[in-house]
């Protein structure tokens, strides 16, 4: 008999011959959850079938530029970045390499970073057109609606290529520099084995974007589907937050300080910290070995139990903010507000550059020479590139900008007229042309073009601090590659006046990786996070009248059942600890019953009714294989856990009567 706290699945199920079930007509096919139930799972086990790896690898996996790092477990001080890459920007101190990637006519894998961009730049024209050359395709992850195993992507000649092949090829490349090196380092071939990989991922990515990225590492060969646990996805914000409690004073700006700070006083010119904190990094770069001391850094002991800071990453596709508290005595993180930002990072200026040239010279002309000629679309905008990185609140002279020979000569076949014509022609009276052949752009131009995305940023940040569970904030880490922006950096202070210290790593770039490495080392430092959705099942409760609507009710066995009811998992914002487990115990409909599939539901509201409730939508499925365990016993009960505090949500299932494991999986891709 069902009890009135019983609960039935109201899902489709699937059989090994995937007969539709009789009673899904009714709106149950017979499976049955028992308790559902709210445990605290200690992850001891985890501790114990840990594999002893002997180096943890970080790959920061960037829109714009990529790198890896590493640490052997013996040796958790020592954080070593990659070697310096083949080819490079005079000018751009980088140790990351662009992510750009280029594949040969017919698909395969050539090169990856500035080797790929500079082979693409040096073919003929006529020849890069069969080329397919990528770039800054990890925004597509974040704004594709329908991510699928299926996504394609567009190269720059407009061929499509699909998306999981791309970022295999990129991962495999870094799998293989990364064991080169330590072979190189070990005298004899590394085994893969021995490595514990660590990607990251801007913490406001959902579900699939996430699987997608572990999908794209099982087809490189980075781990493989028996060993998911060698694999983990690391969120940016939560790096930069664990390798930000190790920087010592010399290693940081502190733009909040009031008194003269690493010989810089804040009232100077922004820029002049960084430009020092650069110079700095490029005296320290010949050694590609960072020590992290195994204490607390001197800001770090400024802060005492619950005190809270903010985690502002700025990428080149996403800014990730991450509100973070201090948890005594071990100094655990707990993520006090779930993670949130949106696609505004520095990529939004090439945007509006891009826009700038349309206004200029027309959309339709800007469109056929990307198409055209797509390596000097490529040179325009890396020399737009190193530019940008020279805007500053207080510039006074000019930026010049290299267009190519074969801009202004297309120009020239395209219109019937000069370049400088057209410049005159337009009413963009900032941008003038100058005798060199160059692109003059007045300060002021340049800052417009940074003006939307470090809008957004602000407005974002105004909004976060308005939020009651973001008082008090200590301090406000300023990290990633826009982090290095004085416009930015002046932006944020305008907009805090004071409200919080501004630590703005000297290494920025570099920050995320070193701590996607200790996170590696220890994944357990983050106890706390906050459930960014609502998840839940739909399920069939006992109607009962003046509570549930009368046009979700059904009859069966003369019982009275209300259809469509949420069950929630987990609730949006909802603090998680680590560990922290949902268990469910389902019964197959039939005995004979070889898979049982279970519609997984999402939502960004806390509440949730029903799952036809506005803003409600079917984000994946939880699959249980019961293959293999059938037993005697009248009812078979699969107990299953869902894990909602780690980067990923994993489920684990059991055979109640037999005690034996099931094969579960959550697939968040193929929807």
């Amino acid at each position: 008999m069902m009890t009135e706290k019983e609960l039935v699945i109201e899902d489709i199920i699937t059989d090994a011959m995937a007969t539709p079930s009789p009673a899904k007509s009714m709106g149950d096919p017979g499976i049955t959850p028992l308790s559902p139930t709210h445990i605290l799972n200690d992850s001891e086990e985890n501790e114990t079938t840990r594999h002893p790896y002997v180096v943890v690898v970080a790959i920061d996996f960037g829109t714009t530029s990529s790198g890896y790092a590493y640490a052997f477990t013996k040796e958790p001080e020592c954080i070593h970045t990659m070697r310096r890459w083949e080819g490079g920007d005079p000018g751009v101190s980088n140790q990351k390499t662009p992510t750009t990637i280029l594949l040969t006519p017919d698909k395969k894998f050539h090169s990856f970073g500035y080797a790929a961009r500079d082979f693409y730049h040096d073919l003929d024209p006529t020849e890069s057109k069969q080329w397919l050359y990528l770039e800054k395709f990890k925004m597509n992850l974040h704004t594709t609606a329908n991510l699928s195993i299926d996504t394609d992507l567009h190269a720059a000649n407009g061929k499509k290529v699909k998306a999981l092949d791309i970022f295999a090829y990129a991962l495999a490349f870094f799998k293989e520099q990364a064991l080169k090196e330590l072979s190189d380092q070990a005298g004899s071939d590394f085994d893969n084995a021995d490595v514990r990989w660590v990607i990251t991922v801007p913490a406001i990515w959902k579900m699939p974007a996430k699987q997608f990225m572990r999908e794209a590492s099982y087809k490189a060969g980075l781990v493989s589907r028996d060993n998911p646990d060698q694999l983990i996805i690391a969120l940016e914000p939560e790096a930069a937050s664990i390798y930000c409690r190790k920087l010592r004073l010399h290693q940081m700006v502190d733009l909040g300080n009031k008194t003269a700070f690493n010989g810089y006083s804040p009232t100077e010119n922004v820029g002049m910290g960084m430009t020092q904190a650069k110079e700095h990094v490029r005296r320290n770069r010949q050694s590609r070995t960072f020590l992290v001391e195994n204490v607390i850094g001197e800001l770090w002991s400024e802060l005492t139990e619950g005190d809270r800071y903010v985690v502002v990453d700025c990428g080149g596709g996403t800014v990730d903010l991450t509100v973070h508290q201090i948890r005594m005595p071990e100094g655990h993180l707990k993520e006090l507000y779930k993670a949130s930002g949106g696609p505004y990072g520095s990529l939004g200026i090439d945007y509006e550059f891009e826009k700038l040239l349309c206004k200029i010279f027309g959309q339709d002309f800007i469109d056929q020479f990307k198409i055209k000629r797509p390596a000097a679309w490529v040179d325009l905008m890396i020399a737009f590139e190193s530019r940008k990185r020279a805007a500053t609140p207080d510039r006074s002279n000019p930026l010049n900008i290299n267009l190519p020979f074969s801009f202004i000569d297309y120009y020239k076949k395209f219109r019937g007229h000069s370049v400088e014509h057209a410049l005159r022609k337009s009413n963009v009276d900032f941008v003038k042309w100058s005798s060199q052949g160059m692109l003059r752009m007045n300060p002021d131009a340049m800052n417009a073009l940074f003006k939307p995305t470090i809008d957004h940023i602000i407005q974002h940040l105004t909004e976060l601090f308005d939020k009651p569970e973001v008082t008090d904030i200590k301090f406000l880490f300023l990290v990633g590659g826009f982090a290095e922006s004085p416009l930015l950096q002046q932006a944020v202070q305008k907009m805090l006046q004071g409200r919080s210290r501004i630590i703005i790593p000297h290494d920025v770039g570099l920050t995320i990786l070193k701590g996607a490495v200790l996170f590696g080392l220890d994944p357990s430092v983050i106890k706390v996070r906050r459930s960014p959705l609502t998840y839940g099942v739909g399920v069939l409760n006992r109607f009962v009248e003046g509570k549930h609507p009368p046009e979700k009710m059904i009859v069966k066995d003369s019982t009275r059942w209300c259809t469509d009811v949420f069950d929630t998992f987990i609730s949006a914002d909802q603090s998680v600890a680590l560990g922290e487990t949902v268990k469910r115990s389902y019964t197959p409909a039939k005995p004979s019953q070889q898979v049982i599939v279970i519609h997984v539901y999402c939502s960004e509201k806390e509440s949730v009714s029903f799952i036809t409730d506005p803003g409600v939508r079917k984000c994946g499925t939880l699959k249980l294989d019961v293959s293999g365990t059938e037993s005697p016993a009248a009812r078979r009960e699969i107990q299953t856990l869902m894990q909602f505090g780690d980067t990923e949500i994993r489920a684990m299932a059991v055979d109640v009567a037999t005690s034996r494991s099931v094969k579960a999986s959550i697939d968040f891709l193929s929807q």
